[in-house]
Order: C-alpha cells, then sequence, then structure tokens
C-alpha cells in the first residue's frame, strides 16, 4: 500500500522544530503532500533528508505559501508541473505542484499516479484577498478536468463543504471565509462524486460528524475540538477504486502539536515500481 499524507505545516522549519520529523519517523509515509512550506526547496530537502526525493514550489511573495511533494528517494518520477498555470499571479505562486509517480497496481501492471498538493488561498470577507481566492476556485476548476488517470489533488483547500464539517456552523456561516456559500459551491461542484470524490466524506458517508483537519492554536479550541475539515484527499474515479483507508492523524495533546492542521492520510494499493 502506498501511504500518502498530506498536510499544512505552518511553516516547515518551525514544524521541525516542533517536532515534525518525530511524526515523519513514526507515521511512515511514502508520499508528503505539504501545504504553507515557505521555504525554498534546498532548506525543504535538507530538513527532510536523503531519503527523500522533493519537489518544492516556493511562492514569489517571500515568507508566503508554498507547497511541496516528498517522495521515497529511487521512485520514478515520470513528470512534474510547478504552477496551475505558467501565468500565474505572485499571489497564486507557490500553491499548486503536480507529481505523477510511475506505481505498480494490484494486479502487477504500470500505474501512473498524480499527485497533486494544493494550497487555496484563506481569504478574508469583503477584502481583495477575497476575491483572490474566488479566482483561484475559478482556476482549480478550469485544471481539474485536465487532469487525467489516476490522481489525488490534496491539501488545504480553506473552505468547509457543511454544517458537518466545522464545530461552530451558524456563527461562521456566510459570515467568515471559509464557511461561505459561494466558495462551498466549488467543493461542492468538484467533489460531487461523478469525476471526482471526498475521500474523507465518501468513507464517512453523509450526514455525519467529521473529523476536524486544523483548529486555532488560540484559546482551547484544540482542547474542546472545535476545529474545521479544510483539508481534503480528492481522488478521481480512476483513483477511487485503489483507495483504502484514510484518517487524520491528530495529535494526541495539545503540546505535541507542531502545526495548527493535522495530517490527513490515506492508502492506495499501488506500490513504488
Amino acid at each position: 500500500m502506498l501511504k500518502v499524507a498530506s498536510v499544512n505545516v505552518n511553516g516547515i522549519r518551525a514544524a521541525f522544530r516542533k517536532g515534525m520529523e518525530d511524526w515523519i519517523n513514526q507515521a511512515d509515509p511514502d508520499v508528503l503532500l505539504l501545504q504553507e512550506v515557505r521555504a525554498p526547496e534546498d532548506i525543504v530537502s535538507s530538513l527532510l533528508g536523503s531519503q527523500w526525493e522533493v519537489f518544492a514550489v516556493p511562492c514569489r511573495i517571500k515568507g508566503r505559501a508554498g507547497v511541496a511533494i516528498a517522495v521515497k528517494a529511487g521512485a520514478g518520477v515520470l513528470s512534474r508541473r510547478d504552477f496551475l498555470y505558467e501565468d500565474d499571479l505572485d499571489v497564486d505562486s507557490g500553491r499548486w505542484a503536480e507529481v505523477t509517480l510511475d506505481t505498480v497496481g494490484p494486479d502487477g501492471s504500470s500505474r501512473p499516479f498524480t499527485v497533486v498538493s494544493a494550497y487555496l488561498h484563506s481569504g478574508e470577507l469583503d477584502s481583495p484577498k477575497q476575491e483572490q481566492k474566488m479566482a483561484y476556485l475559478q482556476k482549480v476548476s478550469e485544471r481539474l478536468p485536465q487532469l487525467e488517470g489516476a490522481c489525488v489533488v490534496a491539501g488545504d483547500f480553506n473552505v468547509v463543504r457543511s454544517e458537518y464539517d466545522i464545530k461552530n456552523w451558524k456563527p461562521n456561516h456566510n459570515k467568515r471565509s471559509g464557511v461561505l456559500d459561494s466558495e462551498i459551491a466549488f467543493l461542492d461542484s468538484w467533489m460531487n462524486g461523478e469525476r471526482w470524490t471526498d475521500l474523507t466524506r465518501h468513507h464517512l458517508g453523509e450526514g455525519v460528524q467529521a473529523p476536524y483537519t486544523w483548529w486555532s492554536f488560540r484559546g482551547r479550541a484544540f482542547d474542546n475540538d472545535a476545529g474545521w475539515r479544510i483539508d481534503y484527499q480528492m481522488v478521481t474515479d480512476t483513483a477511487l477504486p485503489l483507495a483504502g483507508p484514510t484518517w487524520v492523524d491528530r495529535a494526541s495533546q495539545h503540546d505535541s502539536r507542531w502545526s495548527d492542521h493535522a495530517p490527513l492520510v490515506a492508502e492506495y494499493n499501488l506500490s513504488y515500481r
């Protein structure tokens, strides 16, 4: 099984100081999809070590965003794409990375598998930041139909999908970015079960409170589990039959957290060649 872990690291240098390396050693993922890395590729590579091959895409605005994909050294990499579109604005840079891996399916045949690390804008209600977020959501909508074969798009989408993905729905619904109907409509149009599927929701079923993936560092949000589910592994219809268990690797206590997000992990019935 190929274990794919996606997480917003909230700055990879800070995450390593707080214990991210210990988590990697314990969780033993085969693929890491990282968001809000805020570091260039050489720094990410030096932190992760020689056992990983790293594909990092920093934001052109220093200190912001940044995504990375790390695969075990020696894994067959067929292609790489470092942008959503080549004419991405500076504010949209460092938010999308694609790598296609040469993996083997359960029948022993070659199965190219595309993994995408995506970090969508956080936005801010009634501000230019929200306009940037909505424009980027539209660009993602245009890219998704172009992705072929078995593929997972994973990362921090900065949007919940329903009242079952957030602890405090009513005080936030249509009052705060990430809980706006206009944003939710994009995610629902993507993950409607026709071409793309929300892997967590697929396993849980509808109308069930989902495990959260983000909790504010402020107050006692983590201890009270006052969180949001804004991190996803979204798979194509070709990848869905290959998908096994998926879970949120939530820290056991507040003090052991190395990010305000928890890793979202899924296993796929694939292996490196």
